[in-house]
């Protein structure tokens, strides 16, 4: 029988090794993992109960499959207690056994799927609480301590918080950090950046929209205060939203309700409120941009994160970590760079903060030909002279005012971009522009 069923196993592509008696199976499974076993239940001096009770202890992930002319209730029943995955009586056929094999192995696999689905899950959990556990806030100066100790004791409170900072300097990632040392750390995340976004988009995608309620709006969507619901929401670049928006904002903060767009049912929340903004809100107040009450709703802790030109004894323990990720990300394991490269990097003011930081190493790793870094790599950061401004009345008489004020912009514009690192939306906001007047601009002046 056990040559008749090794037979019908390897007919179905199966990998089967075969021994005679528990005893062989006691000591074969010691040294070699196994899918899949079937056993006699009726052998001496081990019978297959034994071989059942010594593979559950020792191999758990094995499935067993025992065999028995003596198909009892009570034998049944005991299997089953003891774990095993099916129970077959004699006589049987070739086709019943191809197909309770297959059946427990299909089900193992989908078992081992699910398991390594889940550890997956727990390590991209720990990987990410590990990220944001203050793990990509890297500093180590006095301004520094004050953001960790501030990240501490807002996350301790679910009260609304607005982190201020230059673009660049890592809002989002205290944002995080905040969330992840909070009670809501295994609840969603959700970020929005209110200023890539029209009104009526931004609308939509803070509150959701039900079915027909515009035209493209094919089906009923959940807004993110919706997907942030017993977790936080971050509202990125707060100061550029439209008055309008703000009462909408505020009323839902403030009521932790609102309705979908198009909607009429009521929904409520319960969403913790981080925002950010490189604009000065108390300013926005005065010139009547920014609602007042709105402020005071969302202004309950404030975290004012510096820039990297006011914290530089950061740099260069900031390069070291970024090199480090780089080695890990790039393949590029044992990067050295050279004595004269720190001072460099810590001379230069950074307009882009540490997004720029970050970027200018990126660049030199990549672009290295070997693993030593030197000033070399690094003279891109050599200062250029401030750019002037072509405002003397001889110029104006030569150009004419038209033509001189459009010199005017375009050094403006130009000064914008290299503050910004070249980031577009960053520039544009520096000039009070929207994105597509901006790019309408740099085409004007060919500086795309």
């Amino acid at each position: 029988m056990r040559e008749g069923i090794e037979e019908v196993l390897k007919r179905g592509r199966l990998d089967v090794t075969c021994v005679g008696s528990g005893t062989e199976a006691f000591e074969i499974t010691r040294h070699q993992p196994f899918d899949l076993i079937i056993s006699d239940y009726k052998m001496s001096p081990i019978d297959g109960l034994e071989v059942l009770r010594h593979v559950r202890d020792h191999s758990p992930e094995t499935d067993v499959i025992l065999i028995t002319a003596f198909g009892t209730v009570e034998v049944a029943v005991e299997a089953m207690k003891l774990g095993a995955a099916d129970f077959i009586t004699k006589p049987f056929s070739p086709d019943e056994l191809h197909v309770r094999v297959e059946k427990i192995i299909r089900m193992s696999d989908e078992r081992r799927q699910m398991r390594l689905k889940s550890e997956e899950n727990e390590y991209l959990r720990l990987e990410i609480e590990d990220r944001y556990n203050f793990g990509e806030i890297v500093g180590q100066s006095p301004r520094m301590r004050e953001i960790f100790e501030l990240v501490r004791k807002s996350a301790e409170s679910d009260s609304s918080v607005v982190i201020y900072g230059e673009s660049g300097t890592g809002k989002e990632l205290v944002a995080r950090a905040i969330h992840y040392h909070s009670a809501r750390r295994d609840k969603p995340f959700i970020k929005v950046n209110c200023a890539a976004l029209t009104e009526t988009l931004l609308e939509s995608e803070l509150f959701g929209h039900e079915r027909g309620a515009f035209t493209g709006a094919i089906r009923t969507k959940k807004g993110r205060f919706e997907l942030a619901d017993t977790g936080t929401l971050f509202l990125d670049e707060i100061g550029d939203i439209s008055l309008n928006m703000q009462v909408k904002l505020l009323r839902a903060i403030q009521e932790q309700e609102f309705e979908r767009v198009g909607g009429e049912t009521t929904l409520s929340v319960d969403t913790r409120i981080i925002a950010a903004t490189n604009r000065n809100l108390q300013e926005s107040m005065k010139r009547g941009t920014f609602r007042e009450d709105l402020y005071y709703r969302l202004n309950v802790i404030p975290v004012f994160v510096p820039p990297l030109r006011e914290r530089k004894e950061d740099i260069p323990r900031l390069v070291d970590y970024f090199v480090k990720r780089m080695e890990r990300d790039f393949g590029k394991p044992g990067i050295h760079i050279t004595d004269g490269v720190y001072p460099l990097l810590v001379d230069y003011d950074w307009p882009g903060n540490v997004r720029e930081l970050e970027n200018v190493i990126e660049r030199a790793v990549v672009l290295s030909n070997d693993n030593r870094l030197t000033e070399t790599d690094f003279s891109m950061l050599s200062p250029s002279p401030p750019a002037t401004l072509p405002i003397r009345l001889e110029e104006i008489e030569r150009k004419g005012l038209t033509e001189a004020l459009e010199s005017i912009e375009k050094a403006l514009i130009e000064q914008a971009l290299a503050k910004a690192g070249g980031g577009r939306s960053d520039a544009a906001r520096m000039l009070g522009l929207k994105p597509s007047a901006l790019h309408y601009k740099l085409e004007k002046y060919r500086l795309v």
